[in-house]
């Protein structure tokens, strides 16, 4: 787990939620799949609860990990030691899952099902096409258990599947503001046609605000703020916050100051509260 550096400048208010973390227990435990993106480093669930309660959040969304590809079981032994009442888990399944499983899944605090593309992917010409089926097959799985869908995509599938999530008829969140680069600023082609289907689509589309430093080079992610605010301005009962703890191969930043940049996206109390309270249990049904 990562030193925490800066001092948490504000009080979350109470039933405040991080929406998008993982937890990565002991590899003898929990072995990763052969094909790894990145080495991730120990991230046990005693360690998120001491910076959650550092940060004053009471609330938590874990979001499956690719390296443990579709065994679910770290995320969901968490949110058993968390308790059901405060936890909710985006899980990884194919369409081999069964309506059994599924309920088992819910039972156990699942309220999501996440379709996850390497973020450094490449233009691959035909790949938007070629996940549709299984969009859709996840799609009415969560129409029947109400779920909803959680997507990562690099920033140029986020563009071309923006089409076709405008048709989706569950909730769907886009992680990382669609990892539309924060040095194009809000008027690049990718992120107008993401606010516009947060602001102008059919009100199934939710944003995180999570990562900033995968859009952004700057130590104090400023440019990123702009981002997050048009975000915010287009749909705010449909923005969630996560700290996307413990960053993955960015492990080198400190989540209190990820925290922090909250008082700068959000100024005003009341939207902070929206965003870290009310939004995820809408959501995700706390």
């Amino acid at each position: 787990m990562q030193k925490e550096i800066e001092q948490v400048a504000f009080t979350p208010p109470p039933l405040a939620c991080d929406a998008h973390f993982h937890i990565f227990g002991d590899p003898r435990k929990y072995p990763y799949k052969s094909d790894l993106r990145y080495t991730p480093q120990i991230a046990t669930a005693d360690d998120y609860l001491k910076l959650a309660a550092r940060l004053g959040i009471q609330r938590m969304v874990l979001v499956q990990p690719s390296c443990f590809g579709m065994d679910n079981s770290c995320q969901l032994d968490a949110a058993e030691q968390y308790g059901t009442d405060r936890v909710r888990v985006v899980v990884d399944v194919d369409e081999t899952v069964t309506e059994k499983e599924l309920h088992e899944l819910h039972q156990k605090s699942a309220r999501g099902i996440r379709i996850n593309v390497n973020p450094v992917q490449p233009l691959t010409y035909g790949l938007a096409e070629s996940l549709l089926p299984k969009i859709r097959f996840m799609e009415e799985r969560c129409k029947t258990f109400g779920w909803s869908l959680d997507f990562l995509f690099p920033d140029w599938l986020c563009t071309e599947m923006i089409p076709y999530l405008d048709k989706l008829r569950v909730p769907f969140t886009i992680a990382h503001m669609g990892m539309n680069k924060a040095c194009n600023g809000t008027g690049s082609r990718g992120f107008k046609l993401l606010v516009d289907l947060a602001r102008n689509g059919e009100g199934y589309c939710w944003i995180k605000l999570t990562a900033p430093y995968r859009v952004s080079l700057d130590p104090e992610y400023t440019d990123v703020v702009p981002l997050a605010q048009a975000v915010i301005e287009a749909a705010p009962r449909r923005v969630v916050w996560g700290s996307d703890y413990p960053h993955a191969s960015f492990s080198h930043h400190d989540t209190t100051k990820i925290f922090n940049l909250l008082l700068r996206i959000a100024p005003d109390e009341a939207v902070r509260k929206s965003i870290l309270v009310d939004n995820p249990s809408a959501l995700y049904g706390f």
